[in-house]
């Protein structure tokens, strides 16, 4: 089976889409941020190592401390159901997309983070 090339794409890369996407609609950076250590549990520091280290996406969520309540994650992203994606890395990727997604409509924080 091949792997994804998203697997071995820097996160860096795609760091900055991901802010567009939300600048785009009113929200900041510093909310993207927010985001992304509520899901891998990085600090705002080991998170920006990450970024200057220009680690992969496999990498980047294998050292990372999942937070559990992750799996509260459903909907679609791109006309799948995250919740179903059988692939474990492609389902974290999935629900970071669909983080990002609800901050871009507009979604309150804490909702967003399960809170």
């Amino acid at each position: 089976m091949t792997r994804h090339r998203i697997f071995t794409t820097s996160f860096a890369s795609v760091y900055p889409l991901y802010v567009a996407k939300a600048e785009k609609k009113g929200r900041t950076r510093g909310e993207v941020d927010q985001i992304i250590r509520w899901l891998t549990g990085f600090s705002q520091d080991e998170f920006d190592s990450q970024l200057a280290a220009k680690t992969d996406f496999e990498t980047f969520f294998a050292q990372a401390r999942l937070n559990p309540a992750r799996t509260a994650i459903t909907g679609l992203v791109c006309g799948v159901r995250v919740e179903e994606v059988e692939d474990p890395l492609m389902r974290e990727i999935r629900y970071l997309d669909k983080l990002i997604d609800e901050l871009a409509k507009g979604k309150a924080m804490g909702k967003i983070l399960r809170g």
